[in-house]
């Protein structure tokens, strides 16, 4: 037996509902537009609480919170992963935003003056769509770590939750961004490890973590700047600056900091300067990639990434994109950066088209009872 697809029209569809997506769902909320937020997961805050067991912000909990609700800490106070995906379904909860679970979306189309969204079986047809799906896609692993010995255990940091999951023994972690550099030290303290990487610099902890700093980041380094195009490029293909740690005090925990990792010899990593690293297991920090071919549109630049101004796409009018790396500021990526650029963006909107009747105003159900269907 097959089931027949359901369609649905509605004003607004944000596909992730993640901090990006809650934060549009807020304002689409406030505007009363027809909207419904659709996500892959089985509860909000979900990427949060499958990261690493000692994620900490990176930002303290005045910078946490989305539009209308502060972060529920002290204000100097790094919040755990955990914390936050509560404060996230708090979050939801608070303002009943009408997230739906276990919706994988399979493609957005064109219909008529419009877009056709497919989930399974699912089709909503709206006059608005907010890619919402953040950076955190499907995990980067260079080609040449297939060469390594079988018996090298291999994690993505997205896989990585604690020094339990590997041997006992030599380990490299393969990228020293935030996330590589956290999780080395987090091994070094019962193993011997090395951190591989280039240097993607250091922002220092009082600038990031100082209101003024933050206020002046969201108004001079932007991507209407010359610095601000400037350091997005950079962040696009060197990855973001340490935040919390300095290379001194990485190596003060007890890592090796070696050149970056370039190949595979007689099945061990091998490094830039010719050394080659006998392991037992390698712990790729290397990032994401960004995949939106379920977007079957032309407005993607030869990399695959989205052509868009401020998260509003030009050649697609109705399409937009929140919570990309650098979208306009160094904080549209940050729990308590995406809001700003969410509220751009319902702004374009609310001049785009009114506000329809509110279909889903007054049947919404609470977030835990949002179920897939049968």
């Amino acid at each position: 037996m097959t089931h027949q697809p359901s369609e649905q029209y509605l004003d607004t569809v944000v596909i992730g509902g993640g901090q990006a997506g809650l934060a549009m769902g807020y304002f689409l909320s406030r505007d009363e537009r027809d909207f419904v937020i659709l996500d892959a997961g089985d509860r909000v805050g979900e990427t949060w609480r499958n990261r690493w067991d000692s994620l900490r912000l990176f930002t303290p909990a005045f910078h946490d919170g989305l539009p209308g609700m502060p972060f529920p800490a002290p204000a100097s106070y790094f919040p755990t992963k955990d914390e936050t995906a509560d404060y996230l379904e708090s979050y939801a909860r608070k303002f009943a935003l009408p997230v739906r679970f276990g919706w994988h979306v399979d493609s957005l189309t064109r219909h008529d003056d419009g877009y056709l969204v497919s989930a399974g079986n699912e089709r909503y047809i709206t006059e608005h769509v907010v890619a919402a799906t953040g950076p955190y896609q499907h995990p980067k692993i260079p080609d040449f770590a297939v060469g390594l010995d079988p018996e090298i255990v291999q994690l993505h940091s997205s896989a990585y939750r604690n020094p339990d999951q590997l041997p006992e023994a030599d380990v490299l972690v393969v990228g020293a961004g935030n996330s590589g550099a956290e999780i080395s030290v987090d091994l070094a303290a019962s193993r011997r490890t090395y951190l591989s990487g280039q240097n993607a610099g250091y922002i220092p902890i009082g600038l990031i973590h100082n209101r003024l700093s933050l206020w002046l980041a969201d108004r001079v380094l932007t991507t209407d700047t010359r610095l601000g195009r400037k350091l997005s490029a950079a962040h696009r293909h060197r990855g973001a600056p340490l935040v919390r740690l300095k290379a001194k005090e990485i190596a003060a925990a007890g890592v090796e900091l070696v050149p970056r990792v370039e190949g595979v010899v007689d099945g061990k990593p091998q490094l830039a300067e010719g050394r080659v690293l006998d392991v037992a297991a390698v712990v790729w920090a290397t990032g994401f990639r960004l995949d939106f071919g379920w977007i079957e549109l032309p407005i993607f630049d030869d990399g695959g990434y989205p052509m868009h101004h401020r998260g509003v796409v030009d050649a697609a009018p109705g399409l937009y994109f929140l919570g990309l790396p650098f979208q306009y500021t160094p904080t549209s990526e940050h729990v308590g950066g995406v809001g700003k650029d969410a509220q751009y963006i319902s702004e374009h909107i609310a001049a785009r088209s009114p506000a329809g009747p509110a279909r889903w105003r007054g049947d919404r159900l609470p977030i835990d009872a949002e179920q897939k269907a049968s």
